[in-house]
């Protein structure tokens, strides 16, 4: 604003110039003189004016109404600017796991536009609530812990606080098999925590290479059920740590370091300088106050102070190490929920896997896709490992191959003998695909280039500077006659 208005200055102070020097010249009746005078202002008014024309290459908004268009309909469509005001209406937005391994805990979490008191409600095929919970924020969550290896589709119901149905519809989801986790453990001295943490992998049909120091010249050995080249995470307590050899101690650092997840049980640590002297690991004195809730944690003698190792939940730290990951457990007596709270507790060591970066290879991994999969619609499937003519690679998913697909009718549509996608009907979740409408149509304004705006080509300065050039060397001749 303050640049339009100095250069609005400048115009009106050269274009009165012009009028003056015009008016002096037709008071001495010299008219050829003022009317030279008249141009020149007049010239020296559009040099410094910075007039400025309609574009002619502007390129003109496309109109969009409503809530836009599917990010496929989007994606067939070149770059273009668009004209498009985000509706104000109410929308939801649903996030859920479509694939899932037994054991793991299955959450629903529906984002609304607007906060409320509100009830979500998780039912089976024949429509029994199987969980449900309250909230009055923007987002509400609940939890279903599947009990068997299946596909379902679940109902999803969302109540206002008056007991009023705000939206419902499927939830599909693929619960899988758990596939076997080979784990070596070595520890130095026996307890119930190793005792509990053994059975709870024996009952997940982990491969366990197990070693229990119980005296001096007694070890309890388990030897693994298969051939373990490369194990996929080790357990030991922190007494064996300490009391191995310095060169296997670096040996199984190196292990970590090509990308094997490790875990310290930390309730026999003893040794500071060792920690602090092999993994940088600062360790202090802990107060005798158990942590955590619902299950309340008593914590290892020793456990870390700020530094290189991060936090991860209640008595857990973790820090990288190259390619692999190193989790400080710093609780004790954890044995004692293996009967009171046995689901509870294996969720917790569930937790403590993910913190150690546990994953089990697949061959085939699959993308979930970015919107609702809707009958007659293209869909785009999407995996990490797919062979086979049909799939093409895409520049804008690193290592993914991809296929495109038209479902002709609702249901869980086969992709392969392993995997299948659930293709919803186009009446489903009308909310949710409003949202999804919202988000792509975003997206695609995001990437477009604005609209040129009228006016925006600037006038040359050239003829304006060549007129007031021309005008002024006429006065000039003019005047020297």
């Amino acid at each position: 604003m303050a640049q339009w208005s100095k250069a609005m200055m400048m115009f009106a102070i050269a274009l009165a110039i012009g009028c003056v020097s015009a008016v002096v010249y037709l008071l001495r009746k010299k008219w050829l003189d003022a009317a030279l005078a008249l141009v020149a202002g007049a010239a020296l008014a559009g040099l410094v004016g910075e007039f400025s024309l309609p574009a002619e290459d502007a390129q003109k908004p496309m109109k969009v109404a409503g809530d836009g268009m599917r990010a496929a309909q989007w994606h067939d469509l070149p770059a273009r600017p668009i004209d498009w005001q985000t509706p104000s209406s109410d929308v939801l937005r649903l996030d859920f796991p479509r694939q899932l391994t037994l054991g793991r805990m299955f959450t629903l979490t529906v984002h609304r536009s607007k906060a409320g008191s509100a009830r979500l409600q998780l039912l089976a095929e024949n429509d029994q609530v199987i969980a449900e919970a309250v909230g009055a924020g923007k987002a509400i969550a609940v939890q279903w812990l599947p009990p068997v290896v299946e596909s379902l589709v679940l109902k999803a119901r969302l109540l206002d606080g008056a007991g009023k149905v705000i939206a419902q519809g499927p939830i599909p989801f693929t619960v899988r098999e758990n596939a076997a986790l080979q784990v070596q453990g070595r520890f130095a001295a026996p307890s119930f925590d190793t005792r509990v943490l053994n059975e709870l992998l024996s009952n997940s049909s982990a491969v366990l290479d197990w070693q229990v120091t119980l005296g001096k010249t007694v070890t309890r050995t388990e030897t693994a059920r298969e051939a373990m080249a490369a194990p996929g995470l080790m357990v030991v307590d922190a007494a064996y740590f300490e009391r191995i050899p310095g060169a296997a101690r670096g040996a199984l650092l190196e292990r970590v370091a090509g990308g094997m997840p490790l875990i310290v049980l930390a309730s026999n640590a003893s040794d500071t300088s060792v920690w602090a002297r092999s993994l940088q690991l600062n360790l202090k004195a802990s107060a005798d106050k158990a942590v955590g809730t619902p299950l309340a944690m008593a914590p290892a003698p020793f456990n870390p102070t700020a530094g290189a190792w991060t936090p991860a939940g209640n008595l857990t730290w973790t820090r990288q190490w190259q390619n692999g990951r190193i989790v400080w457990l710093g609780a004790v007596d954890w044995h004692r929920y293996a009967i009171s709270e046995p689901r509870a507790l294996g969720l917790w060591w569930q937790r403590v896997l993910d913190a150690a970066g546990v994953s089990k290879p697949q061959e085939v991994s699959w993308i979930d896709p970015e919107e609702m999969p809707l009958a007659g619609h293209r869909l785009e499937v999407c995996g990490y490992g797919v062979r086979g003519d049909a799939w093409q690679r895409r520049p804008d998913k690193a290592d993914a191959s991809c296929m495109a697909v038209w479902p002709e009718k609702a249901g869980w549509m086969k992709v392969d003998a392993k995997h299948a996608v659930y293709v919803y009907e186009n009446s489903d979740w009308p909310l949710w695909q409003m949202a999804q409408r919202r988000d792509a149509t975003a997206r695609y304004a995001a990437r477009t280039p604005a609209p040129q705006a009228a006016g925006s080509s600037p006038l040359p300065a050239w003829p304006f500077a060549l007129l007031f050039t021309m005008a002024m060397l006429a006065l000039w001749w003019r005047e020297r006659r």
